[in-house]
């Protein structure tokens, strides 16, 4: 009986691996199994030998924008001529500063620093207008809708024809090569399941609120134009970046999801997560989901310039293994911790004001984000 137990203990600790590499996907089939295999290639060639260079990077282009803050400052015209531009913060100094942006959107894809650096989405592609906010047809999604433009083969760049609420009947399943930019508009994506982002490389999600986002049922749902699976069911995360590369999460407003706002699992790597503005919720983002699975030690993400706001409980972020820079947040409030980990990560933390008052430059950006897309 004892020679027994450890092979039935190491048998079920296969089917619990079994079950994390095929997270929500109901039926692994070739399609599935070549894109875990492409995503690992992709994985290791994303992983970056010496990340201490990365940061340092990031943090001379945070100095040079301090530096030069007080005498390079362009004006923004809107609603409110001679509205100085505010973005002090070297990401959105990169596009926020220019009068006519709109005119040059692609731009925003030189703009990612930290480990999602190399992140262009769809810019090498055209551009695809959302114009129909409805979710009603998982299998055949009908042209003009958000579902619809996140499967098609080749890069896009999608934006959207006008403000809307889209409420998602089950996970969003995007590809890679994409680059979801809702500048200029109102976009929420609320009250129905959120964003995932599975075995993918290449992808940048930008100015969206997402909120409200409740767990799916799962069921048959297209995730290319060419394949449809069956999905078991979604967790509620916000947005759920398993085992994806060059990954840029820039300004998107998140609250009262689920699960978790931002989960980023299942040896992941080359992400940025910046310019959020987080809210009211527990569990805000979790970086690696399990002790057990090593693998998350490739893990590379860079945590910069985001808002953690009221109502917020705990990890902002919760690391196992991987390479975490956490840099010139604002932390306004947290009812358990702010920052934690396990499985020994590395987490560099740096430039962070933990206080309620906090009046840091991330938090002016952030409002003046919002003003801007006014």
């Amino acid at each position: 009986m004892e020679a027994i137990m450890p092979k039935l203990l190491f048998v079920f600790f296969l089917a619990i691996m079994a079950q994390m590499v095929r997270a929500n996907i109901g039926h692994f089939d070739e399609v599935w199994q070549q894109r875990a295999k492409e995503a690992r290639k992709n994985a290791l060639k994303a992983y970056h030998p010496n990340p201490e260079n990365v940061t340092e990077h990031l943090n001379n282009h945070v100095r040079m924008a301090l530096e030069g803050s007080n005498n390079t400052r362009r004006g923004l015209q809107g609603k409110m001529k001679n509205l100085p531009c505010r973005a002090t913060n070297p990401i959105d100094r990169c596009w926020r500063c220019r009068k006519h942006w709109a005119a040059d959107r692609k731009r925003l894809a030189s703009c990612v620093l930290g480990f999602g650096r190399k992140t262009t989405g769809g810019k090498n592609g055209t551009y695809y207008m959302v114009t129909d906010s409805s979710d009603t047809d998982l299998v055949n999604p009908k042209p003009g809708t958000l579902r619809h433009a996140v499967i098609q083969p080749g890069p896009l760049w999608i934006i959207f024809g006008r403000s809307m609420m889209i409420r998602l009947s089950e996970e969003l399943i995007v590809t890679s090569n994409k680059t979801i930019d809702a500048r200029g508009f109102n976009i929420h994506i609320a009250h129905g399941a959120g964003i995932t982002v599975q075995f993918v490389d290449n992808v940048i999600i930008h100015g969206l609120h997402i909120h409200d986002i409740h767990a799916g049922n799962g069921g048959m749902i297209r995730d290319s134009v060419g394949h449809v699976g069956v999905r078991t069911a979604s967790d509620g995360d916000g947005i759920s970046i398993f085992g994806s590369t060059n990954i840029w999460v820039d300004h998107i407003s998140m609250s009262n999801c689920k699960d978790g706002l931002v989960d980023i699992v299942q040896g992941s790597t080359a992400i940025t997560v910046s310019n959020c503005h987080m809210t009211n919720h527990n569990e805000v983002m979790l970086f690696g989901a399990s002790d057990s699975y090593s693998e998350d030690s490739i893990m590379q993400i860079t945590v910069a310039f985001n808002h953690f706001g009221k109502g917020l409980v705990q990890r902002m972020p919760r690391c196992r293994w991987g390479f975490v820079h956490v840099v010139n947040n604002d932390y306004t409030h947290w009812q358990m911790y702010a920052i934690g980990g396990s499985m020994h990560p590395t987490i560099i933390s740096q430039g962070k004001p933990l206080y309620r008052s906090s009046k840091s430059f991330c938090q002016r950006d952030y409002k003046e984000g919002l003003r801007s897309r006014k």
